[in-house]
């Protein structure tokens, strides 16, 4: 597959990569950036990075850049674009908060790949003639970087973060299908707004054939209304990074009902596993990686999109 005219090749996107990374160890007390998400995503002293590259080219520097990685990004904390601009000399440190609000003024396709043009004097190109966003502010500012040097290590937790990103978009998912959604994480936050805020359901529903104290732990569940309360029709449990037994046995306090069961994971092996343990309703376990909620959530917002698009 040819890259698109202004994007690198692969080979030269890697020697972009290896440069910048090199270089960011200058701003980062010497040590190498730290991988921290399926994405080119480091951390670089108090910040992370997701980093894109563009050859210099024509009269614009292109970049493709995936909703969802833009949206992963942004939920970390202190976090920052960096589009290399052909060279480690025009390195435009973008904050994501700034990039975000953008977005909607830059074009799409369906798959939620946004066209991002940067013109010769590094202006961000958006819809409408003559509209951009001046960008040189943050031109080689490694200042936005290493002025976050002193921050607490702890403020800088991606699995702990990743979680209530998957949490979040279960949550909008069951929200867009109408169902009654509920969590339990009420202080935890996606696209800048608390999973409470989110959630339809302030508090779990008490259910008669089901242990409360772990029903009400249980990460996401879509609720069906009904005239005499809420009926549980799907529960998610994610478990990134600490394995997955509690995981199956909140979701196991549903075994009275015809709930179906999703462990979000990237360790399959170990959902096959522990799901022998329960042997009576290992069938009603599904097993779903990360990655997929997030197409998922992708596919459904688009197609909000494209509703109100087309007046439908």
């Amino acid at each position: 597959m040819l890259a698109e005219k202004g994007e690198p090749d692969m080979a030269a996107a890697k020697h972009l990569l290896d440069a910048f990374l090199d270089k960011a160890k200058d701003h980062n007390r010497g040590d190498a950036p730290t991988k921290i998400l399926w994405s080119n995503t480091y951390t670089v002293g108090g910040a992370n990075i997701l980093v894109r590259t563009a050859s210099d080219l024509g009269r614009r520097y292109f970049f493709g850049l995936n909703y969802i990685n833009a949206e992963e990004i942004y939920n970390l904390t202190n976090s920052f674009v960096a589009f290399i601009c052909g060279a480690m000399d025009k390195i435009i440190l973008m904050p994501t908060d700034i990039l975000m609000k953008s977005l909607p003024n830059i074009s799409h396709d369906r798959n939620g790949e946004y066209k991002i043009n940067f013109s010769r004097d590094f202006r961000l190109i958006l819809q409408g003639r003559g509209n951009s966003l001046d960008c040189k502010m943050f031109l080689n500012n490694w200042d936005l970087i290493t002025n976050l040097l002193d921050q607490k290590a702890a403020d800088f937790m991606p699995d702990e973060t990743f979680h209530s990103i998957v949490q979040g978009r279960l949550i909008e998912i069951g929200n867009i299908r109408g169902f009654q959604t509920y969590c339990p994480n009420k202080s935890k936050t996606f696209n800048r707004k608390k999973l409470a805020e989110l959630a339809r359901v302030d508090q779990c529903p008490e259910l008669q054939f089901a242990d409360f104290s772990s029903l009400r732990n249980i990460d996401v569940i879509w609720f069906r209304s009904l005239n005499v309360g809420f009926y549980p029709e799907y529960a998610f449990e994610i478990e990134l990074s600490t394995g997955v037994w509690s995981g199956f046995g909140r979701l196991a306090t549903l075994r009275e009902y015809n709930t179906r069961l999703y462990i979000v994971s990237n360790d399959d092996k170990k959902f096959e596993q522990v799901s022998h343990s329960f042997p009576d309703i290992r069938s009603r376990y599904n097993f779903i990686i990360p990655d997929r909620v997030g197409l998922l959530y992708s596919a459904e917002i688009n197609l909000i999109q494209m509703r109100e698009e087309f007046n439908l």
